[in-house]
C-alpha cells in the first residue's frame, strides 16, 4: 500500500480523538471549510461556512492544521442531507452535504478568489452557471477493482476518501444509472474469473444509445472467463472490451465488431463518436450547453478564421465550423486527431482542419504554422494554456473563450492574457460539470480592444 509522504513541514500529528471548537468562515479551493483557531487556518473536511462545529484534528503543520468534522453545534441554512449511503465513506464525492444551489454559489466564489489571489484579475462580469442533472451524470469513470481474500470478496468502487482503500459500492448515485444498477453483479462476475486477484479496474464509458465497460486484466483470460465476460454483456446489453496492456491494447470482446459510441450536440446537429478510453466531459448535458455558450460568447461571422487549441474529438471544433468560415483544431495525442478528422467526415463537415502538435512546447513560430486566428478557443487541461498562449503573435485574435478545468491555472493564464497582451477580462462563468465535488470548471471570456 502506498503511503502519503509527509512533507517537510509536518510535525507530529494530533492525538486521534484530540478536538476543539471552531466557527468556520469560509470554503477552501476543494471544498473544506475553513477556521481559524489563534491566527491558525485551520481546513476542516466536511464543514461548511457560517457554522460552528466540533471537529477532530488529522494532521497538526506549521501554517495550518487539517481536521474533519466531529459535530455540528450550528448547522449552515444550505447543509443537506446526502442521498447516496456511501457518502462519507467513498471519495468520489465530496459536496453532498451542501444544497446543489450553494454548491454552485461556493464554486463561484473559489473561482473568483483564485483569479483575484493568483492572477491579480477579476472579470468586468460573471455569465450565468450552466448547469444540468446533479445525479446520474456521469458518463465515464474509472472503477477500481481488488479481491480482499480476508474478506473472501471482490471490492469493486472509487478510493476511500483520505485512504488507498477501495469503497465497495453496492451503487454510486452520480453514475450512469444502468452503469450503477450493475455493481452488485459485476462483483459477482469478476469473483467467478480465473483471475479474480488480477483484474485491477474497470473503465466505464456511456454514450447516447449504448455503454461500454473496459476490463483491465494482468494475466491472460481462460476461455471460460471471456465466455463469462462476453455472457454478461449480452445479458445486460452492455459492451465488453478487454485491455492486457497500454491503453491502445483495447479490444472488443462482445460484440466482436460493434458500432462506435457516440454522443450529440443536438445545437449544432453535430455527432461525436469516440472509442472507451477516449476523453470526453464526463456530463452530457453540461457539455452540450458549454459548447453553445462558448460559441455564443465567441461572437462569430461567417468569414471567421477560428483556431481552437486542445481540441480533442472536436467537440468544440466542429460546432465552430457551422458558424464561421474555416476552423484548425490543434490536439498533442495524434490518435484523437485521426477520429477528430473522422468525426468531419462523418458530419460532412469541410470547412475544418486538424493538425497534431505538442502546445506545452513554446518554439520559434507556432504550430499552426501561417494561420491567422480572428478568434480563438482554448479548452487545456490541469496544466493550463500558457506556453500555447505566447506562441499568439500580432495580430492576435479579437476574442477568446478559454475553458479551464482547474481555476489556478486560468489565474494564472488570465494574468498573461491582461497584463502582457493586453486583453479586457470581459467575463467568467462556471460549468457545473461535476455536481456534488468541489471540482470546478469555468468559462472566461477576453476582448481585445
Amino acid at each position: 500500500m502506498i503511503q502519503n509522504a509527509k512533507t517537510v513541514d509536518s510535525i507530529p500529528e494530533a492525538k486521534p480523538l484530540e478536538t476543539a471548537e471552531a466557527h468556520v468562515t469560509a470554503f477552501s479551493h476543494d471544498g473544506r471549510g475553513v477556521a481559524r483557531i489563534d491566527g491558525k487556518a485551520v481546513f476542516i473536511e466536511g464543514a461548511l461556512p457560517g457554522e460552528t462545529v466540533r471537529f477532530r484534528y488529522r494532521e497538526r503543520r506549521k501554517r495550518y492544521d487539517t481536521g474533519e468534522v466531529a459535530e455540528i453545534l450550528e448547522p449552515s441554512p444550505d447543509r443537506a442531507t446526502p442521498p447516496c449511503p456511501h457518502y462519507g465513506t467513498c471519495g468520489g464525492c465530496d459536496l453532498q452535504h451542501l444544497r446543489p444551489e450553494a454548491q454552485i454559489r461556493a464554486k463561484q466564489e473559489i473561482v473568483a478568489a483564485q483569479l483575484e489571489h493568483l492572477g491579480k484579475v477579476k472579470p468586468e462580469s460573471w455569465l450565468a452557471p450552466v448547469t444540468g442533472p446533479v445525479l446520474g451524470y456521469r458518463r465515464r469513470a474509472r472503477l477500481g477493482v481488488r479481491l480482499v481474500p480476508s474478506e473472501g470478496r471482490v471490492v469493486i468502487g472509487f478510493r476511500q476518501r483520505n485512504k488507498s482503500f477501495l469503497t465497495n459500492l453496492d451503487t454510486c448515485l452520480v453514475l450512469e444509472p444502468k452503469v450503477s444498477a450493475l455493481l452488485p453483479a459485476l462483483r459477482s462476475l469478476i469473483g467467478e474469473l480465473s483471475c479474480p486477484n488480477r483484474i485491477p479496474q474497470i473503465e466505464v464509458a456511456v454514450g447516447s444509445s449504448a455503454a461500454a465497460l473496459v476490463f483491465r486484466h494482468l494475466v491472460p483470460l481462460t476461455e471460460d472467463d471471456r465466455e463469462r465476460l462476453a455472457a454478461f454483456g449480452e445479458h445486460n446489453d452492455i459492451r465488453i472490451y478487454l485491455q492486457p496492456s497500454r491503453p491502445d491494447s483495447i479490444a472488443p470482446l462482445w460484440p466482436v465488431a460493434p458500432e462506435p459510441l457516440s454522443y450529440r450536440i443536438p445545437a449544432f446537429d453535430v455527432e461525436i463518436r469516440f472509442e472507451p478510453a477516449d476523453f470526453i466531459q464526463i456530463n452530457d448535458a453540461v457539455n452540450a450547453a458549454t459548447v453553445e455558450q462558448a460559441i455564443n460568447l465567441l461572437e462569430l461571422a461567417p468569414t471567421d478564421n477560428v483556431l481552437d487549441l486542445f481540441c480533442g474529438l472536436g467537440n468544440f471544433t466542429l460546432p465552430l465550423a457551422r458558424q464561421s468560415g474555416r476552423v484548425l483544431g490543434v490536439e498533442g495525442e495524434a490518435g484523437l486527431v485521426r477520429r477528430a478528422r473522422a468525426n468531419a467526415e462523418l458530419n460532412r463537415i469541410t470547412n475544418v482542419e486538424f493538425i497534431s502538435a505538442d502546445l506545452y512546447k513554446e518554439s520559434s513560430g507556432p504550430s499552426w504554422g501561417d494561420f491567422k486566428p480572428d478568434k480563438l478557443l482554448l479548452d487545456p487541461p490541469r496544466g493550463g494554456a500558457i506556453e500555447a498562449i505566447k506562441m499568439l503573435a500580432e495580430p492576435l485574435p479579437s476574442r477568446i473563450v478559454y475553458v479551464s478545468c482547474y481555476p489556478a491555472t486560468l489565474a494564472r493564464d488570465s494574468e498573461y492574457l491582461v497584463n502582457a497582451l493586453g486583453y479586457r477580462f470581459a467575463a467568467a462563468g462556471v460549468m457545473d460539470m461535476f455536481p456534488q465535488t468541489s471540482h470546478v470548471e469555468t468559462m472566461a471570456l477576453f476582448v481585445r480592444p
